[in-house]
């Protein structure tokens, strides 16, 4: 019953209790080049959320089977996909003395990411709608009534697609093969107070010049939003215990949408030259992370901002790139949309014990989360968002590129 992905009211005790499935720990599954049992992804589950109780809750009636997959290419890389949430749990890669090492913080057993243990966004394929909407209200320009949606983000917007975004569901595998991975999601109408019904799928591939491709695709049945993303927390040091500090990164933007307390942009474009925001010219990371700056100090002491890249959609030009001088190795990403999300894992504070027993620290990764500016649905117009608007249709279907391309310095 599609219903329980978008939470009603639930007052069972007995219902709210009710176990997900077991995983057969026992099956003697061979370990991933990460270190990962796939018998601790083997389960079964379907989130919903009880608005009495303000908590999330399994639906045993609608769970669904969740497992890990593992991609290889000729290279030796890996790269693990779990299908709850779409998410990326680990990507192995060589460094620049050959050793395979993991650039992905994630978590050794899937019940880590359910979201009454531990509410994360880390790896997952967001949707419907990556980043806020201001007020969680929009309408469509088509006109009608505004759309309303829950704020579950401060009480002050809607966030990366509601209580029960799609970083909750149980994708379906429509294929698995050594490469590649396709994953797919049917969105009711009504779900998390978002019109039409939505079709998506999210195909991961692997390349054979270590590069992890995602294609996001969708389509609805009336006029929405959609603007999907990947959610992956990087960390390219080669040790996963480090921060993500003294890595360099170069963004192709000259402007960035400034934001204010509550990470709601104000709609202007502004320049980041003579600002933080300043990555023009490759720099460590972490330059400014003592400033004081209240721009960094009002997103938790990091980024967590909105570049307007410079490609302008051009998917075969490099957008942002990021190196590690300890580990030599580098990431260059590309997509077809106008803007990219850095955030620095400004809220991770050593409580939450990750793969292999690593206690994530503030500044572990960063995730360069592809997307439409933030609030577009109520910005699209205004003078430099003209490449933002979020809106699809029967007649206007949806697609989304993002490519993570892998290779070392030495």
């Amino acid at each position: 019953m599609k219903k329980f992905l978008y939470a009603a009211t639930i007052a069972s005790t007995a219902l709210i209790a009710s176990c997900c499935g077991s995983k057969d720990a026992g099956n003697g599954s061979e370990l991933t080049l990460s270190g990962i049992n796939p018998a601790d992804y083997d389960t079964t589950i379907c989130v919903g959320y009880d608005f009495e109780s303000s908590k999330f809750v399994p639906i045993a009636e609608d769970a669904k089977p969740v497992k890990l997959y593992t991609l290889k290419n000729k290279n030796g890389m890996e790269v693990c996909i779990t299908n709850f949430g779409g998410r990326v749990v680990s990507i192995m890669v060589p460094d620049k003395e050959g050793k395979m090492v993991d650039v992905c913080c994630g978590f050794d057993k899937v019940e880590n990411y359910f979201p009454w243990n531990y509410e994360t966004d880390f790896g997952c394929s967001v949707g419907r709608y990556a980043n806020r909407i201001d007020g969680g209200t929009f309408t469509l320009p088509e006109g009608g009534d505004p759309i309303v949606l829950d704020k579950n983000n401060n009480g002050h917007a809607s966030l990366h697609g509601g209580f029960t975004g799609w970083q909750y569901v149980v994708y379906d595998v429509e294929e698995a093969t050594e490469q590649s991975l396709i994953l797919s999601h049917v969105s009711p109408d009504g779900d998390n107070k978002f019109p039409a019904e939505v079709k998506v799928t999210v195909k991961f591939e692997l390349t054979d010049d270590n590069a992890l491709a995602i294609n996001f695709d969708g389509v609805a049945d009336a006029p929405t939003v959609l603007n999907m993303t990947n959610h992956t927390y990087f960390n390219l040091s080669g040790d996963l215990n480090n921060t993500i500090d003294e890595s360099i990164l170069w963004v192709n933007a000259d402007n960035y949408t400034p934001a204010d307390e509550w990470y709601i942009p104000t709609g202007e474009i502004r320049p980041v030259e003579g600002t933080a925001f300043d990555f023009r010219q490759p720099k460590a990371i972490g330059t400014n992370f003592g400033d004081k700056n209240p721009e960094l100090e009002a997103a938790g002491g990091g980024y967590d901002h909105n570049w307007c890249l410079n490609t302008k959609g051009n998917q075969d030009e490099i957008c942002v790139t990021m190196t590690d001088p300890r580990s030599g190795i580098r990431l260059d990403v590309y997509t077809n949309e106008p803007g990219i999300q850095c955030y620095t894992a400004n809220f991770q504070d050593g409580t939450r014990p990750g793969k292999g027993g690593i206690m994530y620290q503030k500044h572990c990764a960063i995730c360069l989360e592809s997307q439409k500016f933030p609030d577009s649905p109520n910005k699209y117009a205004l003078p430099g968002w003209e490449l933002s608007s979020p809106f699809v249709s029967p007649m206007k279907p949806y697609h989304s590129y993002l490519k993570y391309a892998f290779s070392v310095e030495k």
